[in-house]
């Protein structure tokens, strides 16, 4: 099974860019679907992205929509979410999970990492 961990995270200037990272490993990268959610304190964990097994399809949520950009490396078993335009709203712990089919439901996915903290100050 897959293992993945996510790196990336920090503070950031509202206007500002990041770029988060997902390192996975113990299983076969390119044969999962991967996205990206967050979460902020006591909230239900949110879609922001998603990709195909081979990073010819992608999904986004409304919100970030020409913002982020999701893309994955499948020779380097690393996805990857670029973050433009970033905005206090974006605050949140952000996941990176694994799944078998490329989708915006939480429950699709049955791997995660253990996130990493994205904080956007105004």
């Amino acid at each position: 099974q897959v293992q993945l961990v996510e790196s990336g995270g920090g503070l950031v200037q509202a206007g500002g860019s990041l770029r988060l990272s997902c390192a996975a490993s113990g299983g076969t990268f390119s044969s999962y679907a991967m996205g990206w959610f967050r979460q902020a304190p006591g909230k239900e964990r949110a879609y922001v992205a998603a990709i195909s097994r081979s990073g010819g399809t992608t999904y986004y949520a409304d919100s970030v929509k020409g913002r982020f950009t999701i893309s994955r490396d499948n020779a380097k078993n690393t996805l990857y979410l670029q973050m433009n335009g970033l905005q206090p709203e974006d605050t949140d712990v952000y996941y990176c999970a694994a799944g078998q089919v490329t989708s915006i439901r939480y429950s699709s996915y049955g791997y995660w990492g253990q996130g990493t903290q994205v904080t956007v100050s105004s």
